[in-house]
């Protein structure tokens, strides 16, 4: 995958974006009122009415009897209870945004699906120049840095089935080669951390390690990323070393959890 850094478009759609994002919210999280999207997406409570009112003559939203919205039949997601994802993003948020304090580049958090990863969180820099929120994004797993991390724990095995010749016959050239994959998921188990150079869009450069529940099992990646100009190998080991704080912290607090 060649794709370049993503920007935002020259002329945005400001409402569009606003719904799509208000879309996104519902499936990741599930439920959620007026209030609650309107500070999400920084519009007044009229606005995210509006919104919300659109998303639901669409289908893609429905209104419960207390007034909370939440994904409707288009996103075919039951999401009137808390999911992983959805607590796991609630816990990650502060921790995203220390990792931006301290990096001052964007953070995400991503969790796995088959193949493929799915951003379920985003922090964004404050620099010109920067990667911009990939919230509810998704991406072939083996070409993101969460993705390598989470692939790294599966059995060899379950590996080749799910990469397997026939497993993707829409993408037949977007399969990677197996013996280069299990090579660098050995390496990526033995460092603990995965970097992704230009992989996922051409110019980004992103590093991450895992999260891991109470059990030692790893449920998602936590990652910086950054314009490819402004990486530097040399300062790796510190940038590992603070997104591995961010995630021990997060994993304790996760861990606190009912």
């Amino acid at each position: 995958m060649d794709k370049p850094l993503k920007q935002p478009p020259p002329y945005p759609i400001a409402s569009v974006d606003h719904a799509l994002r208000a879309a996104t919210i519902l499936q990741l999280e599930g439920t959620a009122t007026v209030a609650q999207i309107a500070e999400r997406l920084g519009v007044a409570r009229s606005t995210a009415h509006r919104i919300l009112a659109m998303l639901v003559y669409r289908d893609f939203a429905v209104r419960d009897d207390n007034r909370a919205y939440r994904a409707g039949p288009v996103l075919e997601l039951a999401a009137h209870s808390r999911s992983l994802a959805s607590r796991l993003r609630a816990v990650a948020l502060p921790h995203l945004r220390q990792v931006v304090d301290l990096l001052d580049e964007t953070s995400n958090l991503m969790v796995r699906t088959g193949d493929t990863t799915r951003v379920i969180a985003s922090a964004e820099c404050r620099q010109a120049l920067r990667v911009g929120s990939r919230e509810g994004m998704v991406f072939p797993a083996h070409r993101t840095t969460a993705g390598l991390l989470l692939l790294a724990e599966l059995p060899e095995a379950e590996l080749d089935e799910l990469y397997g010749p026939r497993r993707l016959p829409e993408r037949p050239t977007d399969l990677p080669e197996p013996p280069a994959l299990h090579a660098e998921l050995r390496r990526i188990r033995r460092t603990g951390f995965a970097v992704n150079q230009e992989r996922s869009e051409r110019g980004l450069v992103a590093v991450g390690v895992p999260v891991r529940d109470r059990d030692g099992t790893a449920v998602a990646g936590l990652s910086v990323s950054m314009p490819g100009m402004r990486y530097d190998p040399h300062r790796l080991r510190s940038t590992v070393a603070t997104l591995e704080a961010a995630a021990h912290a997060l994993e304790r607090d996760l861990a606190g959890q009912p």
